[in-house]
């Protein structure tokens, strides 16, 4: 397998970002991300896919969209659209009339930052999603980094500290998110989890102040979704987004959190008596599965097993275990950052049947 690593989720001047799809580009080239994938609200922007370039540097960017009922107030039920071959915004109002008409477009489906409080100092609402009646979508965004902002800045002076020093703000998915995802997993749905920046790059001022918020190039180095294809990318723009999102569809990627360290080479696999897959396959029981999950360097590594923890270990690298019963299993790790234990990597699961 070939990792790609992929920032997705973020807004330019199209929708309420303040740069083009040419700064994104230029933001991405500066950190270690293959792939960004933007999203504008409610509006699928043509004409600036591909790859951009910079000596001997280059990023693929890809065009999705976030699409939600603009009609609607309070805002809920926002769904990032990735791939689809049409506009979708049409079919806001209904969440599952809009996720089936992604899917017969061929696109994918993803519940946007699921829990997404309100931050009353910033006059910013709750943008949940609430409708869990849905079916068919192809899975959560797990970690949102600019909704668990919005969870430390009870005042405004809490704000104006994060936005000179944003490194301190990332801990880990909101915690009711994961918890809702264990549940949707043990309910027998196969949910892929993905990580997302919601990267504006806002122009925010206080009095004589003026910040940008969260600049691109930061989200850029922070929450990243890494990707596991079949093949290097060849520099051919519709192949390699193919490779991208069918990665992304099968829930074969995991989400890093790579500015306390990288989480490149990151693997997770399960090996039966007759076959061996990764994150977002099944396997069958029958005669034990050993799992096998290893960090590209020591941390707190905990294997959880249908939403509960199986094993924890600390100060490690690699984690094994010898399954005989069928559940979801996934990974966590945790490492200390900025004096603080923070989340590291989550994967998807590997669903043993």
């Amino acid at each position: 397998m070939h990792e790609v690593v992929v920032n997705l989720h973020m807004h330019t001047r199209y929708s309420d970002g303040s740069g083009l799809h040419r700064d994104l580009a230029a933001a991405a080239l500066k950190t270690d991300v293959d792939a960004i994938i933007v999203t504008d609200h409610n509006i699928l922007v043509r004409g600036f896919e591909g790859y951009y370039k910079e000596k001997n540097k280059k990023v693929l960017l890809l065009i999705g969209e976030e699409v939600h009922d603009q009609a609607r107030n309070p805002q809920k039920n926002h769904l990032l659209v990735l791939n689809a071959a049409r506009e979708t915004a049409a079919f806001a109002d209904d969440p599952q009339r809009l996720i089936n008409a992604v899917r017969e477009s061929g696109g994918l489906a993803f519940l946007a930052h699921p829990h997404d409080p309100e931050a009353p100092a910033f006059r910013e609402t709750d943008i949940s999603w609430v409708d869990w009646s849905v079916q068919n979508y192809t899975g959560i965004e797990l970690w949102n980094a600019l909704s668990e902002l919005k969870t430390v800045v009870p005042t405004k002076l809490h704000g104006a500290f994060y936005a000179f020093f944003p490194q301190f703000v990332a801990s880990g998915p909101i915690s009711a998110t994961l918890t809702k995802w264990d549940e949707l997993l043990a309910s027998g749905q196969k949910v892929a989890a993905i990580g997302g920046s919601d990267a504006h790059a806002l122009h925010m001022s206080m009095g004589l102040i003026h910040k940008i918020i969260f600049p691109y190039e930061f989200h850029f180095r922070t929450v990243n979704t890494h990707v596991l294809i079949a093949e290097p990318l060849s520099g051919d723009v519709e192949n390699d987004k193919k490779l991208i999102y069918d990665a992304l569809a099968q829930g074969r990627c995991f989400i890093g959190y790579d500015l306390p360290a990288s989480t490149r080479n990151f693997r997770f696999t399960a090996q039966g008596k007759e076959d061996s897959v990764t994150m977002g396959a099944e396997i069958p029981a029958k005669g034990g599965v050993t799992l096998q999950a290893k960090l590209p360097s020591a941390a707190e590594l905990r294997l959880i097993k249908d939403g509960q923890v199986l094993q924890t270990l600390k100060n490690q690298q690699i984690c094994t275990h010898i399954a005989t019963e069928p559940g979801v299993y996934r990974i966590e790790a945790y490492r200390h950052y900025l004096g603080k234990r923070r989340g590291w990597i989550y994967s998807n699961p590997i669903y043993v049947r």
